[in-house]
């Protein structure tokens, strides 16, 4: 009898208390709210910058083009967008010399003449407080957030 009575009181001790495992849970519940907006505002920030990207190389392709032609026309109403496949869909016919490329979910909107440009790009993704899709970029190197 007493060694049934002296086997009970040294039970198995192996295993968490529920406590120990409340403050574990309490504490990934504190790390997750902490990195949940963060992680939202980084995604807002990537898109914006991947707008950025997609206007500076559109520039890029308007000044070889006005070194070819002496002209920034040839790309007016040229609006480009990646399609679900990856590939690149310029919408205006008779512009073989302008290949403009997108990111995703950017769509890409040149305005042109002889001697200016203004590109626009656009996303549905970009909207932090005070920067609201459309980023604009003009041949004179102003950028704006409508």
């Amino acid at each position: 009898m007493l060694g049934l009575i002296n086997k009970m009181k040294v039970r198995d001790e192996r295993g968490f208390t529920l406590v120990e495992l409340l403050i574990v849970i309490a504490i990934i519940a504190i790390l997750a709210a902490i990195a949940i907006p963060q992680f939202a505002a980084y995604r807002v920030r990537a898109v914006e910058a991947s707008m950025v990207a997609d206007a500076k190389n559109t520039a890029t392709l308007l000044e070889a083009l006005f070194t070819d032609d002496n002209s920034y026309a040839a790309a007016n109403g040229v609006v480009a967008a990646q399609t679900a496949h990856g590939t690149i869909d310029p919408t205006t016919a008779g512009v073989p010399n302008i290949d403009v490329p997108a990111s995703a979910n950017n769509t890409i909107t040149i305005t042109s003449d002889a001697s200016t440009y203004s590109i626009s790009v656009a996303n549905a993704n970009a909207t932090r407080t005070g920067r609201v899709s459309p980023h604009t970029l003009d041949n004179t190197g102003a950028t704006t957030w409508q």
